[in-house]
């Protein structure tokens, strides 16, 4: 039976073949751990096998872990939808947001992120592929919103997140994930984030400039969901 650490060096030769296939530095793609629903001890086993980078949907999940996992130098990315009574404690305990998608929830999270800590990093969520199903801003929306969200203190706006609608055909998935790139240069704005690409997609999402990837199944596996 393979371990954590077996599954994380299998993502990390994925994401190295990918990267090297797409002509791109290895080191220019991050992993992100998805642990929603996994337990803090996963997280540590992870961790030992060299991960520092964690996604959360669940606020109260994560906090949970936090305050369980605060012995470990941890970077904590919030990626699931955001309701405005949350805001303040995703302001307070996160490093990242890859799913800000309304400029009411930049606004308060921008007034609500201590001083004294760095300002917010920021991912726009933008809905490419039309589900009426999923977050996300329309591509028509995403200038307006980005250069506002830009202008904002307290948050540095460094890039897009999206899910795109998922397909096992590759070209399907390069003309997505392509398409999110687009939108991004489209800005005009000093970006250098693309957060996509998950277990089933990465490889495609590499060969479109992602530099985060988002990866739960394929290393923690199934997700558990009787949990919250």
């Amino acid at each position: 039976m393979s371990t954590i650490a077996d599954s994380i060096a299998l993502v990390r030769s994925r994401i190295h073949a990918a990267a090297k296939a797409a002509g791109r530095d290895e080191n220019s793609v991050q992993l992100l751990a998805v642990s929603k629903t996994k337990p803090a001890q996963a997280l540590r086993q992870a961790y030992a096998a060299g991960l520092r980078d964690f996604g959360e949907n669940y606020l109260q999940e994560a906090l949970s872990k936090q305050l369980e996992l605060r012995d470990l130098p941890l970077s904590w990315h919030f990626i699931g939808p955001i309701q405005s009574n949350k805001t303040r404690a995703i302001a307070e305990h996160f490093a990242w947001v890859h799913s800000v998608d309304r400029l009411k929830i930049a606004q308060r999270l921008s007034e609500q992120r201590p001083a004294e800590l760095p300002p917010l990093n920021i991912c726009i969520q933008v809905n490419v592929s039309g589900e009426a199903s999923k977050s996300g801003c329309t591509p028509a929306d995403l200038p307006a919103l980005a250069t506002a969200i830009n202008a904002l203190p307290r948050l540095k706006l460094r890039g897009l997140m999206a899910i795109p609608e998922p397909t096992d055909e590759r070209a399907e998935q390069d003309a997505a994930f392509a398409a999110v790139q687009q939108l991004q240069a489209s800005l005009g704005l000093p970006l250098d984030t693309l957060s996509m690409g998950m277990s089933h997609d990465l490889e495609s999402a590499i060969a479109q400039g992602a530099t985060w990837v988002r990866i739960g199944t394929a290393l923690f596996g199934a997700r558990d969901y009787s949990q919250p």
